[in-house]
This record gives C-alpha cells, sequence and structure tokens, in this order.
C-alpha cells in the first residue's frame, strides 16, 4: 500500500501558497484493509476514508468512465491494480494531476509543474470534456490564479458548449463554482472565460446580454471593486448584477436558486444604486426617503452592504459613501420608542419617528 498527497496541496505548495487542506490517493489497497487499519468509509460513489486520528481523506486509487451526459453519468472503478498514474490522468488539468510520495518525491507525470511556470489551465486528457462542471473549475482557477486558459483547452470547452454538455449543468452546481469564484482575488477573469468559450450564455443568458450594449465593462468593474474592497459574496454579486433590470435579476435568481440574501441586495442594489451614487446631491427629505425604501431602519447592517455594492467602482465613492453613513448612522440614533409614548395612534407615532428621523439627517449634513 502507497501512500500520495494529491492535487491542490501540491500546486499551492509548488506556488508558496497556504495550504488548506490534503488530499490522499491510496494505491494497492482494498476497502477491507483500509477498514482493517481504522479508517472509516464515508464514500458514496467510490471508496473515500476518513483517517483514524487526523480525518483527512483518503482516496483508493481510482479510473471512471462516462456512460450517460452531464456530471452525474460516471462508473468508477477502484481496485489495488489502479496506479497513481491512472488515477492523476482522470483530473481536471494538469496542475491538479502532481502527487508527492511519502519521501516528499514530486510525481508530475502530466507535466503540471510546468504549467504552474507558464501560468496555464491545460486539461490532462480527452476525459476533460466528459464533465461539464470542468468548463467551471477552468474558469475559477483563471479568476484564482490569473493563469491563462492553453488554447487547446479552450477549443475543448468551445467544443463542449456546442455539444450541449453546459446545458446538462444544474443550478446548484453552477452557483457553488460561481460562488467560489465570486470570492476569487480577479472574479471578472471567471467570466471572461465562459465568454469565450460560449459558456456565459448557455448559464447566465442574462449577463452574457450585457456584452450587447458594452455595459458590461461596467458591471465586471464593479465587481473587482468590491473584490479588492475585500467585501462579502453577497455584497460582490449585487455590484455586478446592479447593472440588470429588476425583472433580469429576478430570472437569474430563480435560474440560479440564488440564496435570498444575494438576491434581495442586488434587487436593491438596481432599483437604489442610481440615487445611492448621487447622494452628494441629495436634500435631507430625499435622503429620508431613500433611507425607508431600502428598509434601513430595520436592517442596517444590509443598508451598509447596499451602500458597498452600489458604489463599487463609482467615482467618487467615497463622499457619497460617508454621506450615506452619516446619515443613516444620525437617523438611527434617533429612539423612537421615547418618540412614540409622546404620541397615541399607529399614524400620530409613526409620523412623528418619521419627524424626528428626518430632522436628524437635517442637521447632519449641514
Amino acid at each position: 500500500m502507497q501512500i500520495y498527497v494529491v492535487g491542490g496541496a501540491v500546486r499551492d505548495e509548488l506556488l508558496g501558497l497556504p495550504v488548506q487542506d490534503r488530499d490522499y490517493v491510496v494505491v494497492g489497497a482494498t476497502p477491507e484493509e483500509m477498514i482493517r487499519q481504522g479508517f472509516k468509509p464515508v464514500g458514496r460513489d467510490f471508496p473515500v476514508f476518513l483517517h483514524p486520528e487526523t480525518h483527512e481523506e483518503y482516496a483508493l486509487a481510482r479510473t471512471e468512465r462516462k456512460t450517460a451526459p452531464g456530471y452525474h453519468g460516471f462508473t468508477f472503478h477502484a481496485a489495488p491494480d489502479v496506479t497513481l498514474e491512472q488515477d492523476l490522468q482522470r483530473r481536471d488539468l494538469t496542475i491538479n494531476a502532481m502527487a508527492r510520495d511519502e519521501d516528499g518525491q514530486l510525481i508530475d507525470p502530466y507535466h503540471g509543474a510546468e504549467d504552474l511556470g507558464e501560468g496555464l489551465l491545460r486539461h490532462v486528457s480527452d476525459a476533460f470534456a466528459e464533465d461539464p462542471v470542468r468548463i467551471l473549475r477552468v474558469a475559477r482557477f483563471a479568476a484564482r490564479f490569473g493563469f491563462t486558459v492553453a488554447p487547446e483547452t479552450e477549443t475543448l470547452m468551445q467544443q463542449m458548449v456546442e455539444a450541449g454538455e453546459a446545458d446538462a449543468l444544474v443550478a446548484e452546481r453552477v452557483w457553488q463554482e460561481l460562488a467560489k469564484g465570486l470570492m476569487e482575488r480577479a472574479p471578472s477573469t471567471l467570466f471572461a472565460v465562459l465568454r469565450d468559450c460560449g459558456a456565459l450564455a448557455r448559464v447566465l443568458p442574462q449577463l452574457d446580454a450585457l456584452y450587447e450594449d458594452g455595459a458590461i465593462h461596467d458591471a465586471l468593474a464593479a465587481l473587482d471593486a468590491a473584490a479588492a474592497a475585500n467585501t462579502a459574496l453577497e455584497v460582490r454579486v449585487a455590484a455586478l448584477l446592479r447593472a440588470l433590470q429588476p425583472e433580469a435579476i429576478e430570472a437569474l435568481a430563480a435560474r440560479l436558486r440564488l440564496p435570498a440574501n444575494c438576491r434581495d441586495l442586488a434587487l436593491l442594489a438596481s432599483r437604489h444604486g442610481n440615487t445611492l451614487a448621487d447622494a452628494a446631491a441629495l436634500d435631507a427629505q430625499e435622503l429620508f426617503e431613500l433611507l425607508e425604501a431600502t428598509d434601513a431602519w430595520r436592517r442596517p447592517e444590509r443598508f451598509g452592504e447596499l451602500v458597498e455594492a452600489a458604489l463599487a467602482g463609482e467615482a467618487d465613492a467615497a463622499a457619497a459613501r460617508a454621506r450615506l453613513l452619516r446619515v443613516h448612522q444620525a437617523a438611527l440614533a434617533v429612539d423612537a420608542g421615547a418618540v412614540a409614548r409622546t404620541q397615541s395612534g399607529a399614524d400620530a407615532i409613526k409620523a412623528a419617528v418619521a419627524e424626528a428621523r428626518l430632522d436628524a439627517i437635517r442637521k447632519s449634513i449641514k
């Protein structure tokens, strides 16, 4: 039985990046042997085990074969005679198809280290075309590392899209990969890669349509600005989607089954983004109405996220942000309960609280 560290841990070590998780491949073992040594089986589709002490994942070396369309249509073969090279060959990219043995020796049959040095994302074999999720993964790795897609890999991705493989992607997997890609350092690259191979029109037609009138450039610039500010996922989604009309956001959210917080913030940014960007020119009444319309009293944290999403990449964003946050804090400081106790009747209370908040806003912008 031989054990190897494989995949991302080897790649990141060679790049000088922190290694978050280690995956292991075991060659020459059976499930029964693994269990006898105290490993706990957890794999549903193929043999994967948890180490009895470290709880890290150890998978038996395996091969796979495409049996049906989409990314579920695979059969796996795991046996003691499956070699490490065969296991690595089924992986997506050469930079993810490297291993280290227990002595620390690098095993790189598909020249992943060379591609790392050249900043290339290259598929290991034609089996890449059997899994459409790999199109999304390539785009995500391009956003993470700033690497270029190898010409032959881009051609293969285009052929996959033309063959309808991208149409087999389900919402959960698309969103899973997009959410990871959006949190990378240059998330706009993800969409550029998807556009180049034709996949963007299949998985995100609403965003693809922005290329027709050039609006995509501002949308991607806003996304990268939000990423540079180290914002949360929902802020990045809203910064990207604010260029869309609300009905397009609703359609995209339904298509991807976006989390409600991402959908709602994007809708607010679409509806109120221009007003937020013009905050420096708004008077007290207009600022009050903006806070009312965005539910800033009940959802103060979300209003802060909305400001970040709406102003990402905007000129003079600092002045608008400062003014919006100042008036928001001033209005929030109003003791609505104390004001309510001076009134009787729901309408009178509502009007008095509103007037107190408006007065606080007036004072804050003098």
